[in-house]
C-alpha cells in the first residue's frame, strides 16, 4: 500500500526530472549540517534548488520521467541541486562550493535532457550564465553602431581642425 507522502515525492521528484533545465545529483556524504546550509543558502541566491532525496523514490522518479539509465547512479546518499532557469547555475555554485569544502561530488547530471557523467561537470560549470550571455550580445549588436558613430565624429573633428587652419 502507498503512502501518498511518498507518492507526492515521487511526483514532485518526477517533475523536477522532466521539466528542470538541469539536475545534478550529488553525493553529499560528509557534509554537516552547516555544510549543508551555507551550501543551501548559496543555491538560493542563484536561483538553484538542493534538495536530499531518497534513492528508492528517485529511482521511480527517474523510471516514470523515462531516464531509466540513471537508476545505476542512484545510490548512497543522494542530493539534487537543480534550476529550472539557467542551466549551468547549478554546475557552478556545487563545484565552486566543493572548491572549498571538498564535498558534495557529484555523480552525473541530466543536463537539457541529456545524461552526463561527471567529467563533463567542468565543462558545464565553465559556461557562461544567461546574463553574461545577453550581454556579450548586446555588446556584439552595439559594437558596428558605435564604430559608425565613432568614425563620423572623427570626421567632424577633422573637418572643424582644417577649418580652423
Amino acid at each position: 500500500m502507498e503512502r501518498p507522502d511518498k507518492k507526492l515525492a515521487v511526483e514532485k521528484i518526477s517533475d523536477i526530472f522532466q521539466n528542470a533545465a538541469s539536475v545534478f545529483v550529488t553525493d553529499y556524504k560528509g557534509l554537516n549540517v552547516e555544510q549543508i546550509s551555507d551550501l543551501r543558502n548559496q543555491c538560493r541566491e542563484n536561483f538553484v534548488y538542493y534538495l536530499v532525496v531518497k534513492n528508492t523514490l528517485a529511482r521511480i522518479a527517474a523510471k516514470n520521467a523515462g531516464y531509466e539509465e540513471m537508476v545505476q547512479y542512484l545510490k548512497g546518499p543522494s542530493a539534487i541541486a537543480y534550476s529550472y532557469d539557467d542551466p549551468s547555475a547549478p554546475a557552478r555554485v556545487v563545484t565552486n562550493f566543493a572548491k572549498k569544502a571538498e564535498k558534495p561530488t557529484i555523480r552525473f547530471s541530466l543536463f537539457e535532457g541529456n545524461l552526463y557523467g561527471p567529467e563533463k561537470v567542468a565543462e558545464i560549470a565553465a559556461l557562461p550564465t544567461k546574463d553574461e550571455l545577453y550581454a556579450k550580445l548586446l555588446g556584439s549588436l552595439n559594437s558596428p553602431i558605435s564604430g559608425f558613430v565613432g568614425t563620423l565624429n572623427g570626421l567632424l573633428r577633422n573637418l572643424l581642425v582644417l577649418c580652423r587652419l
